[in-house]
């Protein structure tokens, strides 16, 4: 029996970053994959053959569409033919640090009239433990199927580090919970298609928790090497340095890097979750809030070492200083500026009264932002010597690969490096501050 009748088709619910990748892995499987979103720019995108997400090439959705094996929909009903449903929908915090799980309702809600027995319907979409089965589970069942016997419900959570090459969806251990054994063995045999191998866990709860202590690790080791970032200045020692000696040690020791701040949809947001959870429970993570306070204060600390660069190297205050930030997305090689410390940093120096401009070579124009209105259709400005003559300081907030550091150091008067650009390198020019 072909792949496609026995395990699909699926359905993927919310097709983002998690989402897109996820379906085409199914499909290139040759399982049928039918790909729903409410965003219908992406739909319209997709069948078209476009992709909106850089390590997605035109030429993949446009092979799969053609052959049958992926369809973009904004329909949810088209999910009514899946065998199994993956919901991949944005996870959010509110403007109380409180879990904003709409978009997690809304497609549960959406999927009841379109229900059938036999289907799997799995949670990819990061949340605290307990999601799946007291928000998730009760509205499936308004349907009038049971979980575990009518149809099945787990938590797989998603893995992906965008920008990294190296790592997708098919090379990496997919982990899998569920509450009953029926749920689990449909799990199972639901991404053993895709995974080059599977981490079954006791529960949903235990599934969603693996993917809260994957996120808090970073952000808690991040928090360290800012911090010590900030004490070993004030001492004259070179945290770059002392990080790249320390990690010669074979055992013991694993490098992480400071820079501006924590972007991004998961590391900034996911701990909050486990925070307000744990609250229920009469018990706080300390640890967790304060790693999360040291890398908010990251920006302000960039924004202090620009005013002091500039009043040191060139006499010259905030109040009125021409700044071009180089790099606006939250990470290296991805033009994603969800949650990029970036916007922080870019609003700092406003309210500080700097006339703010940026590059980004991945970033022609800023898109509409919910939180950022006033910047939607500014335009990315081209690294060239006579625009750089325009500028006090540039602040290398993301370091891209694409981009002439060299004609920086030459034109620039003044370079604030949050990232070791220049350290990378090997160079040390005279008008490079190190943040």
């Amino acid at each position: 029996m072909p792949a496609s009748s026995a395990i699909g088709p699926v359905a993927v619910v919310g097709l983002g970053y998690v989402g897109l990748p996820l379906a085409l892995a199914f499909a290139e499987k040759g399982i049928a994959v039918i790909g729903v979103d409410t965003d219908p720019s992406k739909v319209e995108a997709l069948s078209q053959g476009r992709s909106y997400i850089g390590r997605v090439k035109d030429d993949l959705i446009t092979a799969l569409s053609g052959n049958g094996l992926f369809t973009a929909t904004g329909e949810m009903a088209a999910a009514s033919e899946a065998r199994a449903i993956a919901i991949c929908v944005p996870t959010l915090l509110d403007k109380h640090q409180t879990p904003d799980l709409s978009y997690v309702i809304k497609a549960t809600e959406s999927l009841i009239p379109h229900l059938r027995s036999g289907q799997l319907i799995s949670l990819e979409s990061t949340t605290y433990p307990g999601t799946t089965t007291e928000l998730v589970k009760p509205i499936l069942e308004r349907a009038g199927l049971a979980v575990g016997t009518d149809i099945f419900l787990g938590f797989s959570p998603e893995r992906e580090d965008p920008g990294n090459p190296d790592f997708t969806i098919t090379n990496v251990p997919k982990v899998i919970g569920a509450d009953d054994d029926a749920s689990r063995a449909r799990m199972e045999e639901l991404y053993a298609v895709i995974a080059p191998s599977l981490v079954p866990v006791a529960s949903s709860a235990t599934a969603e928790a693996v993917k809260l202590t994957e996120n808090i690790f970073r952000m808690v080791n991040i928090a360290l090497v800012n911090e010590l970032k900030v004490v070993y200045e004030r001492m004259g020692i070179d945290i770059w340095e002392v990080i790249d000696a320390a990690k010669t040690k074979p055992f013991g020791f694993m490098p992480f890097y400071p820079g501006p701040g924590l972007g991004g949809h998961c590391i900034p947001i996911d701990p909050h979750y486990l925070t307000w959870k744990a609250r229920e429970f009469n018990v706080s993570a300390r640890f967790v809030e304060l790693a999360g306070k040291i890398n908010s204060q990251m920006p302000d600390y960039v924004v202090a070492n620009v005013a002091l660069a500039l009043d040191q190297r060139l006499r010259k205050g905030l109040f009125g200083a021409k700044i071009l930030i180089v790099g606006m997305s939250y990470k290296r090689n991805v033009g994603d500026l969800r949650e990029s410390p970036s916007l922080i940093v870019r609003e700092i120096l406003v309210k500080r009264g700097a006339e703010v401009a940026f590059h980004d070579p991945l970033i022609s124009v800023f898109p509409a932002m919910l939180e950022h209105p006033d910047l939607e259709g500014e335009p990315s400005v081209a690294l060239t010597p006579k625009a750089l003559a325009c500028f006090n300081a540039v602040v290398i907030c993301t370091d891209h690969d694409d981009v002439d550091y060299d004609l920086l150091a030459e034109h620039a008067p003044l370079i604030i490096d949050t990232r070791n650009v220049y350290g990378r390198m090997g160079k040390r020019p005279d008008g490079v501050v190190m943040s």
